[in-house]
């Protein structure tokens, strides 16, 4: 005959089996509903980073005679325009006169005088010893990515960070390699999700890939993370297969 079972070990075995444990497919659960969460708030949170910086930029720009403006018009008039002296109508003030401003250097510039006052400005930022090569420079960038491309498609894919990776490239002109003639590419390479950064790199032509992209589609392509998209994309070049 066996010994009889301890009182105490049937009382620990009786509360162990009366104490509910937490199911792994709830704890799994938990975990899916947080990820969701996370993965719903991010796009939102990116979004108010990037509204709240362009936001405060454009109000930058004008706040330094918009706020004396409204302080002197909330001193005038406290009984009803009091509220001109609030720190959030003075930022959105100066957004829209930004704006304005913005808008109104985009009418004059297709006009012959605001062609002319553009000319004018260019002469003088080129005396300027620095920002002639800043101006210049990005002025070029914007003209090439605007227009449509030569010998090349604009939108490449490149061979990087080796042959069985791809990165997606912007061609902003095509070179001549010294004594052979090789036709070389300055590819601009952005980086994600900052497209204002990235790497310059000079590959033969014939070592692109040509993509029927647009500057658009790369650049929400790259921003998205590769989310937005066409469906096909092509990878291999018709050199290799």
């Amino acid at each position: 005959m066996g010994s009889p079972a301890r009182p105490d070990l049937r009382a620990g075995a009786t509360i162990r089996a009366m104490t509910p444990a937490t199911p792994a497919p709830q704890r799994a659960s938990l975990q899916r509903l947080f990820i969701t969460g996370l993965l719903t708030l991010l796009p939102l949170w990116l979004t108010w980073v990037v509204v709240k910086f362009v936001f405060v930029l454009l109000s930058g720009i004008s706040s330094p005679w918009v706020g004396p403006l409204s302080r002197r018009i909330a001193a005038s008039f406290p009984a009803y325009l009091g509220w001109f002296q609030a720190l959030w109508v003075q930022n959105t003030i100066a957004m829209l006169a930004t704006l304005l401003v913005i808008l109104g250097v985009g009418v004059l510039a297709r006009r012959v005088v605001g062609q002319r006052l553009l000319r004018w400005f260019e002469a003088l930022i080129a005396r300027v010893p620095l920002a002639n090569v800043i101006y210049t420079s990005s002025r070029k960038l914007l003209d090439i990515l605007q227009t449509k491309p030569g010998s090349t498609q604009r939108v490449v894919l490149i061979d990087f960070p080796h042959r069985d990776m791809k990165s997606i490239g912007l061609v902003t002109r095509v070179l001549r390699e010294e004594g052979t003639g090789r036709e070389l590419a300055a590819v601009y390479v952005p980086t994600t999700p900052n497209p204002t950064s990235g790497y310059l790199e000079v590959v033969p032509v014939e070592l692109l890939t040509p993509t029927d992209w647009t500057v658009d589609q790369a650049m929400s392509f790259i921003i998205s993370g590769g989310a937005v998209a066409p469906e096909t994309m092509p990878f291999t070049r018709a050199m290799d297969r």
